[in-house]
Order: C-alpha cells, then structure tokens, then sequence
C-alpha cells in the first residue's frame, strides 16, 4: 500500500511562512528552511522587543523629567519623592509630556512640590 501524506496541509503551512518572508533579502524569502529559520528568529526579536519598548519609553521619560527639573534646582529623585509624598497621582509619561510640551504647567507643578 502506498504511502499517504496529506501535501495540501504541508503545502499550505510552507506557504503561510513564504507568504510572511515576503520581501527577505535572498534565500531568506524562497528556500523553505532558511525563511522558517528567519521567520522564528523574527518573531523571538519581536517577543523581546515589546519588552524593551518598554523599558526605553520609561528611560526616556525620567530623563524629559530630569532635564526638566533640573531648571528648578531639584533632582528628578528628589522631585519624585516630593511628588509620591504630597499625593500627585501623574505617571511619569504624563509629567514628561508636560515638561517638554507645557513648561507653565510643569512650573505649577514643581511649585506646588517645593511648598
């Protein structure tokens, strides 16, 4: 009795990965092990990634912060004790944005923290 191999299912989960390889550099995009290869390694950096995202908005906000601070003779760590101390509730992505984009409304904040 011959051998029975289902090709069509094995034909279309090799085309869902060429079809995602789709503007490779070389082999990357035609020869099936290399663009599966390729691919996993691809979706392992994205995994990753949206980690790091993270962190780096974070990193970014507290130095908007610092540089901000910084004109009013405070620390950002400073500053952010007084700010937990008297009961702000902003995030350090809302204060960023304010430092760089409202300076009169981060001065009222810096004011309302130094009293």
């Amino acid at each position: 009795m011959p051998r029975s191999v289902n090709h069509v299912a094995s034909k279309a989960r090799r085309k869902k990965i060429l079809n995602r390889t789709k503007g490779y550099f070389g082999k990357r995009k035609n020869v099936w092990t290399v663009a599966k290869n390729t691919w996993e390694k691809g979706q392992q950096y994205a995994y990753r990634d949206r980690k790091n995202k993270k962190r780096a908005f974070r990193s970014l906000w507290i130095t908007r912060i610092n540089a901000g601070v910084r004109e009013y003779g405070l620390s950002y760590s400073s500053f952010m004790g007084m700010v937990a101390k008297k009961g702000i509730e902003l995030n350090r992505k809302t204060l960023a944005d304010l430092a760089m984009n409202n300076p009169a409304a981060f001065k009222a904040i810096v004011d309302l923290v130094k009293k």
